[in-house]
């Protein structure tokens, strides 16, 4: 019984920690419009500006690692073609009293920044997947090189006359040798997959959802995402679409950035 009474206590403290409520405190973002036509559609603020012609609508779509995500629309309403190039979208970061920050890199400068382009970055990505797989490569003939000499050191040690003793710690050190380069050969090709994965997404965003160069007709429309770089200090930001000798669109986003505390509740395994 006394055996008993010591384990309740602990058993009870166990359920506890185990039901406890843990908390997790995660990053919050919103961008939302607050010049032009600002409407909510299915839940989101989207604004619509226009000159000259030009119009443009957009609305926050998602934050990525280095990237704001916008859903922009451009239609042409004039009687003429217009070059879209997703490129032309500048980003000026303003801060609290809507004053243009300065660049990091250069305080004589603005913070100025211009949306990724498609192109480059698909052409950045397919000579990243050659680095990878040039990577994996190097990795793979570094593994043979060191599972040879593993073996030969080995075969080397097994022909010696050895103790009992001798015979235990080289059969120790070489296994460990053996797990070693086999864990290094695990590693290397889950990495090469990780990287590879989150390339091949890269590559569907800028083929398949960034808004993409292109001529358009009068009253023809384009749609797709701009990605722009995100810049955390800045309270404001301030984006201008320009076509040269055409329009200049201008767009205003109010950014936020905050942390939020979410419970979760834990439960016994």
């Amino acid at each position: 019984m006394k055996h008993a009474t010591g384990l309740l206590p602990l058993l009870i403290i166990g359920l506890l920690t185990a039901c406890s409520p843990s908390t997790i405190i995660t990053n919050t973002y919103s961008l939302r419009p607050i010049s032009g036509d600002v409407a909510t559609l299915d839940g989101k603020p989207v604004t619509r500006a226009e000159q000259n012609g030009v119009a443009v609508i957009a609305s926050f779509e998602r934050e990525e690692d280095d990237f704001v995500a916008l859903d922009v629309e451009v239609k042409n309403l004039t009687d003429h073609v217009i070059e879209v190039n997703p490129a032309d979208f500048k980003l000026i970061a303003l801060g609290e009293t809507r004053d243009t920050l300065t660049d990091p890199a250069n305080n004589d400068l603005p913070l100025i920044r211009q949306a990724a382009d498609p192109s480059y970055e698909s052409g950045r990505v397919v000579q990243a997947r050659k680095t990878e797989e040039k990577r994996l490569k190097r990795a793979k003939v570094l593994n043979t090189v060191l599972m040879v000499a593993a073996i030969a050191s080995d075969i080397s040690s097994s022909n010696r006359n050895q103790s009992y003793g001798e015979f235990v710690n080289n059969r120790i050190s070489h296994d460990v040798a053996y797990q070693a380069i086999a864990v290094k050969r695990a590693v290397n090709y889950g990495n090469f997959a990780n990287r590879m994965q989150r390339l091949d997404y890269e590559d569907y965003r800028w083929r398949e959802l960034a808004l993409r160069a292109r001529t358009l007709q009068p009253n023809e429309t384009v749609r797709g995402l701009v990605y722009l770089p995100k810049l955390t200090a800045a309270r404001y930001l301030s984006i201008d679409y320009t076509i040269p000798d055409q329009a200049s669109v201008p767009l205003l986003f109010e950014q936020e950035l905050g942390t939020q505390t979410v419970s979760k509740r834990r439960r016994g395994r």
